[in-house]
């Protein structure tokens, strides 16, 4: 499936059935395996087929027409390309993370984070970026629809990578102000995809550093697959200073694959733990309680959990 995904085999499909000659030679096939491929994918149920051999008819299934087509703005094949790209070969050292405690990928062989690695690579951080946002994109619809933003007219996303998350929020509210907040070279990308999807001037790309710069004052402060990078300190950091610049009433809005607090139920969650393990130096996924714990420490009132889609929820706190 991940190889399909890099190939392009989804997205050719998104144009229409084609019979297996055919994406033989788009996609650059050897004819040896092109059946095997095609018809392992047919018995996964990523696509149909109608006829047996080389004059079948290949198509898309339903749910892989929606998300694993490039060419829709629904596509999530961002992360499947990462995942394909660098996280896949970096899983086969997770033996020695578990015995070390260190990252297994580019940041391996020095003290440099992840992403101070990958940022001068305009490719990889493009990738990345991308991969962010689409591994989200239906849990920030689903926020920005069933989130209470009535008594709220400002937001901004603190990493927020390709402004997907803001510019959500602003398809569905459209009441509401929206920054997406990152570092400079993401901050370039973030303006692309608003200029894109013409959403200047309500949602505005704003560049700053998250542990120097001061947040901007708005009702309402998101944080969306961010705090699962970093340790319980630099987490506790980033929360009081949504904190400080939030208004009473104010939100810190969390979005990540929250763990159970039995630790039995969310296998993603703990999954994407292990595999900030891999990436990070201190990163690890967090259950509500332990959120509740860290926010109730900087100042906020109560929290709430709201649970998305699938494996992901959102934990709310307010001031």
């Amino acid at each position: 499936m991940l190889t399909a995904v890099n190939i392009g085999l989804f997205t050719r499909l998104g144009r229409g059935p084609a019979d297996a000659r055919k994406l033989k030679l788009k996609l650059g096939l050897h004819e040896r395996s092109t059946l095997d491929f095609l018809d392992s994918l047919v018995a996964l149920g990523f696509i149909t087929r109608k006829g047996v051999g080389w004059d079948a008819v290949y198509a898309n299934a339903e749910d892989t027409d929606l998300f694993l087509d490039k060419n829709k703005s629904t596509y999530m094949g961002g992360i499947l390309e990462m995942s394909n790209n660098r996280l896949y070969p970096f899983w086969n050292d997770l033996e020695v993370a578990l015995k070390s405690g260190k990252p297994q990928n580019e940041a391996k062989d020095g003290d440099k984070p992840f992403f101070g690695q990958i940022s001068g690579d305009e490719n990889k951080l493009r990738e990345f970026v991308q991969a962010m946002g689409g591994v989200q994109v239906g849990n920030f619809f689903q926020f920005s629809k069933e989130f209470d933003f009535s008594k709220y007219e400002t937001l901004c996303d603190i990493g927020g990578a390709g402004a997907h998350l803001a510019t959500q929020v602003a398809t569905n509210q459209p009441h509401m102000s929206c920054i997406s907040f990152d570092l400079p070279e993401v901050t370039k990308i973030a303006q692309e995809n608003i200029e894109r999807m013409d959403f200047t001037p309500r949602v505005k790309a704003v560049a700053g550093d998250m542990f120097i710069d001061d947040f901007p004052k708005v009702d309402v402060i998101t944080m969306g697959n961010l705090l699962h990078d970093w340790g319980v300190e630099d987490r506790k950091k980033l929360i009081k200073k949504a904190y400080d610049s939030l208004p009473d009433g104010g939100a810190l809005v969390v979005i990540e694959n929250i763990i159970d607090d039995e630790r039995r139920l969310n296998a993603f969650g703990l999954m994407m733990s292990l595999n900030m393990l891999i990436e990070t130096h201190e990163g690890a996924d967090f259950t509500g309680a332990e959120f509740e714990g860290w926010a109730k420490e900087a100042g906020f009132k109560k929290t709430v959990l709201m649970p998305l889609n699938g494996p992901a929820s959102a934990v709310i706190a307010y001031k």
